[in-house]
């Protein structure tokens, strides 16, 4: 398993990413999807749609059920 380092985003291009991942999302995406088509992570991709106040999506079925 080969793991591949992502760069950092600062400044303009961080600022540029964040409006591509909220134009995506708002689209319709899932941010799955957003952080895949970004090529960052889940948690990279949620960061950026936060830093660009993005109101999130309820999520469609709820709390899981134990034992489910």
């Amino acid at each position: 398993m080969t793991t591949t380092r992502t760069v950092y985003l600062k400044g303009a291009d961080r600022a540029a990413a964040c409006a591509k991942a909220k134009e995506l999302y708002e689209q319709g995406c899932t941010v799955r999807s957003v952080a895949q088509q970004m090529g960052r992570s889940y948690g990279g991709a949620h960061k950026l749609l936060v830093e660009a106040k993005v109101a999130f999506r309820p999520r469609r079925n709820g709390l899981r059920k134990a034992g489910a």
